[in-house]
């Protein structure tokens, strides 16, 4: 496994990206000396707030929640997926793979030993943390999922939404395949329904030099569940099966402007028992909707956390 490292100088003054860097060496059998980077502001026996990005994003994304996160008393912890931000870049495409990105993120969580653990999940940050909730079930407190999907490549009425994937998750696989290059930043302002600053949309640019450091990004979307065979299917059967039997809370916090993932609220809200009775919110933002709404999605986090 070819590794890549992305120069601490492209990390520099980020706009509102002040936070301390922390590394850890994973030590997996899928690790080959990868370092995994991670935010880790708050108290250390404060409640946690894992907060797991998605594709093409990195921790940067987190930057305006995290100050009222813990102004509100949670250690938040965010991590970058190998493959993003700040943590090292295999070059290979073929290097990534769902499972080796759950057991990466599961290393993290078990050497930090975190516990009363409310999970914050978009996009693949939804997978792979609900994921680490099956594994991991009692170091977990709450959930807020946002603009997130789970699927299993079955037919409704088992949880799937009619018509998914669609033409935009399917141009998005052909785009990331086949693409000469992935504009990072202008790929999350597409999505975002807030303009940017220049500065924003460059710093999602920062942990990628060239193309050569993207495969990660390129990865992701090849590892869509698409089929009823595919691997990731399968482990998200698994998943699907414990979810059924979750009661703690489970909440949902999608936006208004993102069809994409928008029929799966009622997914999760009519499969997990820990969502009933919960206040699901409805936010105003596209597919990322953390540069939309912060302070309302970190108010939302504070609500639902298990002390």
């Amino acid at each position: 496994m070819r590794v890549l490292r992305t120069p601490d100088r492209r990390f520099d003054e980020l706009p509102g990206y002040w936070f301390t860097p922390h590394y850890m060496d994973l030590h997996g059998s899928a690790a080959s000396s990868l370092r995994m980077h991670y935010l880790d502001e708050g108290a250390d026996d404060a409640p946690v707030a894992l907060l797991m990005h998605g594709e093409p994003s990195w921790s940067f994304l987190y930057r305006a929640m995290i100050p009222p996160l813990v102004a509100g008393g949670m250690r938040v912890v965010a991590p970058d997926h190998i493959g993003f931000g700040r943590s090292d870049k295999p070059a290979a495409v073929h290097d990534y793979t769902y499972a080796r990105h759950v057991d990466w993120c599961a290393e993290l969580l078990e050497r930090l030993d975190l516990r009363r653990v409310t999970l914050f999940c978009q996009d693949w940050g939804g997978p792979i943390g609900l994921s680490l909730v099956e594994r991991a079930a009692g170091r977990f407190a709450a959930v807020v999922a946002a603009n997130t999907i789970l699927p299993t490549a079955q037919a409704p009425p088992r949880g799937e939404v009619e018509g998914w994937p669609g033409e935009v998750i399917e141009m998005w696989m052909e785009t990331a395949r086949s693409a000469a290059e992935l504009a990072i930043g202008d790929i999350v302002q597409a999505v975002t329904v807030d303009e940017l600053p220049a500065d924003v949309v460059a710093a999602y640019d920062a942990p990628f030099p060239d193309e050569s450091y993207k495969a990660g990004a390129r990865a992701f979307p090849q590892i869509i569940p698409v089929d009823p065979d595919d691997p990731g299917a399968r482990h998200n059967r698994a998943v699907w099966q414990f979810l059924e039997s979750f009661e703690r809370p489970f909440v949902t916090a999608f936006s208004d402007a993102d069809p994409t993932t928008a029929a799966w609220a009622e997914v999760f809200q009519r499969r997990i028992p820990g969502a009933r009775g919960q206040r699901h919110r409805t936010v105003r933002g596209g597919h990322f909707l953390q540069e939309d709404c912060p302070g309302d999605l970190a108010e939302i986090v504070l609500g639902a956390r298990g002390d």
